[in-house]
């Protein structure tokens, strides 16, 4: 709940900006000016970037005994409050192996949230250059040593937002709903499990959640990159865009068109297969549609989710703390339903849930608009489009009207496909006899990831009934 208030807040005040929002509360003691933070490049080249705080500054990282002592200024930011509402409605009837489940649910959700006073903090750079100018980076010390060099970058944080006096934040929810079954489904819908954390730490449960935050925690914050040599001579990035790392093991990003399928993501030799979800059950791939479209309507969830997806695929122990947006049933749901795969399904395990992390990520880095366009989207329009799209990659001259699919020949359904095309930068367009697309400068990876989310929609919807 912290990090979809403080992740609402950043998008309404400094979208694409520089500032990240903080996503847990124990990260605020971490983030003061020259501290340092570990910046994660991700598996596929569209993913949002982690940040991660650590217990040093750059001082700890230079040589030389002498300690550099920040100087920062201080001022008073704005006032901030804001309410946000959600409504969310479901069926889910599903059997995998031996578990099965049936859902009905309705639902909404507000989250009211006050920041009162916020004040911002910002280092003196040029004070913090002249005062490191003969400094060098101990390249023996352990956080060095243990960077993964393909993926991190070092940054020092140069300003911070926080709060002036006690504020909260609370969210309310209203539920109506009959289940049966073993899986918990019903935290796929999106806020249904709450949690009340006091300053104590005591996690109970209850259909609302207050959320008090004291004074003096920050709730964004901006980085400014190291490039580190291999001798240990350092830069700070100055100017907007640049980009840190060490040299030698700074990763070169590929050049990608808008419409390529890659072979390997962006940091190793992950391929782009979603042909292993063609692969697993019907039960399996109907009840993932499903939570997938649920959950597409509720951003914050889907990022989280695809957090604990990279968890899974990595081989890593989930820590249930660090995914307080994800209720207990959206993780056990989740985690049942690839433990089931990995017992019923005769296909390759890891395959089939990297393919589930592939989806799960081009969905989460697409725009909010064209999710809940694909949250509406039914199975034969999903599997129309993606047939629509694959004809449209493989020719590079406009195709004749009559490649358009059947269904999309229907204006409703076409202007749908209209929709979600112009949601990523891509115009569709069509005369009496021809039909072709112009891609947009600002497209970036928009296309290819919307792309990519069809295929594997498609993959799970194919053989599924329309509603």
């Amino acid at each position: 709940m912290f990090s979809k208030a403080t992740a609402n807040f950043v998008r309404q005040i400094d979208p694409e900006g520089s500032l990240i929002h903080v996503s847990r509360v124990n990260d605020s003691k971490k983030l003061f000016p020259m501290a340092l933070v570990v910046k994660r490049n991700r598996t596929w080249f569209w993913q949002k970037t982690k940040y991660q705080p650590t217990d040093f500054t750059l001082s700890d990282l230079l040589q030389g005994n002498t300690v550099l002592s920040p100087d920062v200024s201080e001022t008073e930011f704005l006032t901030y409050k804001g309410t946000f509402r959600d409504k969310l409605s479901g069926k889910l009837d599903t059997e995998i192996g031996s578990a099965s489940a049936t859902l009905e649910a309705q639902g909404s959700s507000k989250l009211q949230l006050s920041f009162g006073k916020l004040k911002k903090e910002e280092l003196n750079v040029k004070k913090l250059l002249q005062d490191s100018s003969s400094r060098l980076v101990d390249m023996q010390k352990p956080l060095v040593q243990q960077l993964e060099k393909i993926a991190d970058v070092l940054a020092v944080v140069k300003e911070r937002i926080l709060t002036t006096d006690s504020c909260s934040i609370t969210q309310m929810s209203k539920e109506q709903c009959t289940f049966q079954g073993i899986l918990g489904l019903l935290g796929m819908l999106g806020n249904s499990v709450k949690v009340c954390v006091n300053e104590s730490n005591n996690i109970e449960a209850d259909s609302d959640v207050s959320l008090e935050i004291p004074s003096g925690t920050v709730i964004a914050y901006s980085i400014l990159e190291l490039e580190i040599k291999k001798d240990g001579h350092y830069d700070i990035c100055l100017q907007p865009g640049t980009i840190g790392g060490i040299e030698a093991d700074s990763l070169v990003w590929p050049s990608h068109g808008p419409w390529d399928t890659v072979d390997a993501g962006c940091n190793g030799s992950q391929k782009m297969d979603l042909s292993p979800l063609a692969e697993l059950p019907q039960s399996t791939r109907s009840t993932l549609f499903k939570i997938l479209q649920e959950t597409l309507r509720d951003p914050t969830a889907l990022s989280y989710m695809e957090c604990l997806l990279e968890e899974l695929c990595s081989g890593e122990t989930l820590n249930v703390a660090e995914h307080e947006e994800l209720s207990d049933s959206q993780m056990k749901s989740l985690s049942a339903l690839l433990d089931s795969q990995a017992e019923n399904s005769q296909c390759d395990f890891p395959a089939h849930q990297n393919a589930i992390y592939l989806l799960v990520s081009a969905l989460e880095a697409l725009p909010d608009q064209t999710l809940s366009l694909l949250s509406e989207s039914h199975p034969d329009f999903l599997e129309a489009f993606d047939t629509l799209m694959c004809r449209l990659k493989q020719s590079s001259k406009p195709l004749s009207i009559q490649c358009l699919p059947v269904l999309l020949q229907d204006n409703q359904a076409f202007q749908l496909a209209e929709q979600l095309l112009s949601s990523t930068n891509v115009a569709l367009k069509r005369d009496s006899h021809m039909l072709w697309m112009e891609t947009g400068n600002e497209a970036g990876a928009l296309p290819l990831v919307l792309c990519l989310s069809i295929q594997g929609l498609s993959l799970l919807c194919k053989g599924l009934v329309s509603a």
